[in-house]
């Protein structure tokens, strides 16, 4: 999953270019975490990784370079980021 979450932040951190190499593996988990227990509370069954994957290799391409403007509209994601210690 390491490795995954690796090869996710730097795709990221190549896309973006305003966030440190450490910021973009926060983005991947908090991008990873957000769509498994979104899929799960919406009661749809368990795809894999796999799936996963696609989908958050997928919002890095359409959004990575304005994944910090998200930031300022979502109070959710304005908060974990906080609590992970990156304040924007």
């Amino acid at each position: 999953m390491d490795e995954i979450f690796e090869r996710l932040a730097e795709r990221l951190y190549d896309k973006s270019g305003r966030l440190t190499i450490d910021e973009a593996r926060t983005w991947v988990e908090l991008l990873w975490e957000d769509f498994e227990s979104t899929r799960a509370k919406a009661g749809y069954d368990y795809k894999g990784k796999q799936m996963t994957e696609q989908i958050v290799s997928q919002w890095i391409e359409h959004y990575g370079p304005k994944l910090h403007e998200y930031v300022a509209t979502n109070p959710k994601f304005k908060e974990m980021l906080k609590r992970k210690g990156y304040e924007h």
